[in-house]
């Protein structure tokens, strides 16, 4: 077999010879010719593309900042989660305690039967067997949501891993211990507020609770069953000194068994108190007695909600009592009470009330309503006044105008603070509203459904300037409407 190679170095052509000759011949070029063929051939730039190490560039204490203001708006679950899993320095960053000081912690339980609900709450407390200690060691706020089976250990892990705890929510929970809440105050000596509303509680683990960290509790909320009686008398015994804050309302099952108050009883062994809401209860006032002086009052009160859906039997004289040393009062929700008068609220203490809230929704119409004396309130408080609320209200027309006049105020003062007026239901007048939109430019809502002296279609509700400025247009231009 014979094999034929290539001739490396073939014979050229004459052109190719004489063209290597002549660059042969030519000398090398100087430094001018250099750098007018450099910039005649400019370098072709690379293509950019998304740098894959920025954040690895950023500082940790940037990022950490960053991931603290989505932490406020969001959350920490799931959002610290889901970044860690970017970097190992955005995993780094996500690990910092302090951006875990809230937590909602709560088992998925959409569709589940009664196993699988226990087999979630067994496979979450898994993981937050290496979670809290890991990651909760500044944690402030606790959230157990729907816990039925496995509340217990989580609250034991939270006294051993959550010493700086203030705040603990526990919602739609059963099986909460009177041993399990004492722990959790001995361990956590910053604990403040417990908030049991919806939850199956025994009173006795409550009343523990409270008589191992009442001298340090601000604020307490509680649902109203037929236990709430012992942990209310802990509350009179002065068990809380501190309190600040004591919210009770109904359940989903709601309690008929109408509440007994001692009025002065709770002032003297809540005198710091600064907010209580009774939301949606049957309760009356214990009887004073004849001869017997005031309580000494709630001197610190901001809030006062009595609201209810149903027909409530506060009093003039007992709104009096619970008032009569309460000069800082600011919110004041009285919806649903039918009984409280404008000349029992005209005689209260607190000169600057800034939300007053006297609706009556879903009244029958056999009560006897006040029809006059609504000008009382408005003549008293409408520098002041933010919000009014006066729907259902059987106030006559002339009244109404007379009580709303008060916020037009007078050539070269201040416009009325007013921004939300809630007159559904009442018999106001097309001209009174006209004069409170132009007399109130903050006002940013207003409510005008089933008011039968407006002309028709611009009986709603209003929200925002926009279209409370469109009603104070179509209301100039309408015609006047029939009585």
């Amino acid at each position: 077999m014979l094999l034929v190679l290539p001739d490396p170095d073939p014979v050229r052509a004459p052109a190719q010879r004489r063209a290597a000759r002549r660059a042969q011949r030519q000398p090398p070029p100087g430094p001018r010719a250099t750098a007018a063929k450099a910039r005649a051939r400019p370098r072709p730039e690379p293509e950019r593309g998304p740098d894959p190490g920025w954040g690895d560039r950023l500082p940790l204490e940037i990022l950490v900042q960053i991931f603290e203001l989505l932490v406020a708006a969001e959350g920490p679950t799931p959002f610290l989660g889901r970044v860690a899993r970017v970097c190992r320095r955005w995993h780094e960053a996500a690990s910092q305690p302090k951006l875990w000081h809230t937590v909602t912690l709560s088992p998925p339980l959409a569709g589940c039967s009664t196993k699988g609900e226990a087999k979630a709450e067994k496979k979450l407390l898994a993981s937050l067997e290496w979670l809290m200690p890991n990651r909760f060691s500044q944690l402030q706020k606790l959230t157990l949501l729907h816990w039925k089976y496995q509340v217990r250990p989580v609250l034991k892990l939270a006294t051993e891993c959550c010493p700086r705890l203030t705040y603990l929510k526990l919602s739609d929970c059963h099986g909460v211990t009177p041993d399990t809440l004492v722990m959790l105050a001995r361990a956590c000596p910053q604990l403040h507020s417990l908030d049991l509303q919806h939850s199956t509680v025994e009173a006795t683990a409550v009343v523990s609770f409270l008589e191992e960290a009442g001298p340090r509790m601000r604020r307490l909320w509680l649902t109203y069953s037929s236990q709430t009686t012992a942990i209310l008398s802990a509350l009179l015994d002065s068990c809380c000194p501190q309190l600040q804050v004591l919210e009770l309302g109904t359940g989903l099952t709601r309690y008929t068994t109408p509440l007994q108050l001692p009025v002065e009883a709770l002032q003297k062994g809540c005198p710091q108190l600064q907010v209580l809401r009774l939301l949606n209860l049957t309760w009356w006032a214990k009887p004073a007695g004849r001869g017997v002086p005031l309580g000494p009052g709630f001197a610190s009160l901001e809030e006062l909600c009595l609201a209810s859906t149903a027909c409530n039997i506060v009093t003039n004289e007992v709104l009096g009592r619970l008032l009569h040393g309460s000069p800082r009062l600011r919110l004041l929700d009285l919806r649903g009470c039918a009984r409280i008068t404008p000349a029992g609220l005209h005689r209260l203490p607190c000169q600057e009330l800034e939300q007053l809230y006297l609706g009556l929704y879903g009244m029958s119409d056999r009560l006897t309503h006040t029809k006059e004396g609504s000008p009382l309130l408005t003549q008293k408080w409408y520098r002041t006044l933010r919000e009014l609320d006066l729907s259902g209200q059987r106030f006559s027309e002339k009244d109404l105008e007379q009580a709303l006049a008060a916020f037009s105020g007078t050539p070269g003062a201040s416009y009325p603070a007013l921004c939300s007026l809630n007159l559904r239901g009442t018999r106001v007048t097309a001209s009174i509203v006209s004069s409170v939109i132009s007399s109130c430019p903050g006002l940013v809502y207003l409510n005008l459904e089933s008011c039968r002296c407006l002309p028709r279609g611009l009986k709603r509700a209003y929200r925002g300037q926009e279209e409370v400025q469109w009603c104070l247009e179509q209301l100039l231009t309408s015609p006047p409407s029939p009585s």
